[in-house]
């Protein structure tokens, strides 16, 4: 049998981790600047925490889920999103009875969906994702656009787009859920055998259709944003007020309705324009009725969702991916004999408590190959430790990259390399 990683998964290999690592502490920088507190949750769930939560009208729900029965004959699910989880730990630690707003982030979190593989999608994925609960003014949807906007150009992405839509409230969505089945059903015969289920269970959902996206009694649809009730529409008006303010450009986009049922209002996609479709990097909006609908009180949420490997994706074509630096700062090679190893180590341990990289021989290589191996690998600096240096006490740190040398004892070998390592003359 061969081992290979499951189709739709993949590794994350030590020479793409560092990039990662870098991408996520900015990610948490702007967060914590942002006054985000993070937040992690299991990676199961009750089915129904998913099934209540992002709709049961949903291609998630309805084809993408990984659900099992545990030993206790519970249905569990791998989580497909975030939002419906962090929705049932606020709930269950009693979140809203302190002050709000409660902002909340979470960081490459594996994600798990049931989907066709392609270039930035996989079955296992990893999201950055945010959510703010309590906070019903659109300055708080503007703040979270600002905080995504702000980031990609913290990573480089500089050509972005925003796009912006409003899906309305359920006061006025219903009369415009009637408007959509009248203009569908005048193409019944068009619709693919999903959205013909769609059709009366929640016609919104067809709006979001891959297969039928491109036919021309699509883009014929009416659109929600021209039939808003009063208070959506001066939503939608202060959330453009906000963004001029942030100095975010944006486009209305009536096509965007996001794949999920928990939303209301506004709705949002940043892509990158030099990548095009393949470009959207980032998604959310606001869902005024989850926390309701999953069995807590009235309070409104926001928030949006990065995919980790679509970013990163995306920086890598932009070719601003960036790159680790994995020097190792000292290699410290000894003789083979046990004392001059012991040596060895224990100033490596010295210098790794000093916080250098430090690294020593464990193989039992030869000197020379220890020499070969360092001439090799990214190492700045290197000791040698033999007879001589065990009996006088006196060391010489030689920089791979200059030849430069420096005399100096095993004493104050640490001060010696912290100094070359720094560029200290």
């Amino acid at each position: 049998m061969e081992m290979k990683a499951p189709r739709g998964t993949h590794d994350i290999m030590p020479d793409q981790s560092g990039a990662w690592q870098i991408v996520e502490e900015m990610i948490r920088r702007r967060c914590r600047s942002n006054g985000f507190d993070e937040i992690r949750t299991p990676i199961f769930e009750q089915t129904g925490v998913f099934a209540r939560g992002v709709g049961d009208t949903t291609d998630i729900v309805q084809k993408e889920m990984y659900t099992f029965e545990d030993k206790g004959g519970r249905s569990m699910t791998l989580r497909p999103e975030n939002t419906a989880g962090v929705v049932r730990a606020f709930l269950e630690h009693r979140l809203y009875a302190g002050p709000m707003p409660v902002k909340l982030y979470y960081l490459s979190a594996p994600m798990f969906r049931y989907e066709n593989p392609q270039s930035g999608r996989y079955r296992q994925f990893h999201q950055f994702g945010v959510e703010v609960f309590g906070a019903p003014d659109a300055s708080c949807d503007a703040e979270v656009i600002a905080l995504a906007w702000g980031l990609l150009k913290d990573l480089g992405v500089e050509k972005l787009a925003l796009h912006i839509n409003s899906i309305g409230c359920p006061k006025c969505r219903a009369a415009y859920q009637e408007m959509l089945k009248a203009h569908f059903n005048a193409h019944l015969d068009e619709l693919c055998e999903t959205c013909h289920d769609r059709l009366e269970r929640n016609p919104l959902r067809i709006l979001d259709c891959k297969i039928d996206a491109d036919k021309p009694f699509m883009k014929e649809a009416p659109h929600i944003i021209d039939h808003l009730c009063e208070e959506c529409q001066t939503h939608l008006e202060n959330l453009k007020k906000y963004l001029a303010t942030a100095g975010i450009p944006y486009t209305i986009d009536p096509m965007i309705v996001r794949g999920l049922d928990y939303y209301t209002k506004t709705v949002f996609e940043i892509v990158s324009e030099d990548i095009g479709a393949q470009g959207t990097v980032c998604g959310g909006g606001r869902y005024d009725g989850l926390m309701r609908l999953m069995g807590g009180p009235e309070l409104p949420g926001v928030g949006f969702a990065f995919g980790m490997e679509r970013l990163l994706m995306v920086m890598d074509a932009l070719g601003i991916m960036p790159e680790d630096d994995n020097t190792t700062d000292v290699y410290i090679a000894s003789m083979p004999e046990e004392e001059a190893r012991q040596a060895a180590f224990r100033l490596c341990l010295a210098m790794r408590a000093e916080g250098l990289r430090a690294d020593v021989d464990h193989v039992q290589r030869s000197l020379k190959a220890q020499m070969k191996y360092a001439g090799k690998s990214n190492v700045h600096l290197m000791i040698v430790i033999g007879q001589d240096e065990l009996e006088t006490g006196k060391i010489t740190v030689r920089d791979m990259r200059t030849k430069e040398e420096r005399q100096t004892t095993m004493d104050a070998a640490v001060g010696t390399v912290l100094s070359m390592a720094e560029g200290e003359e």
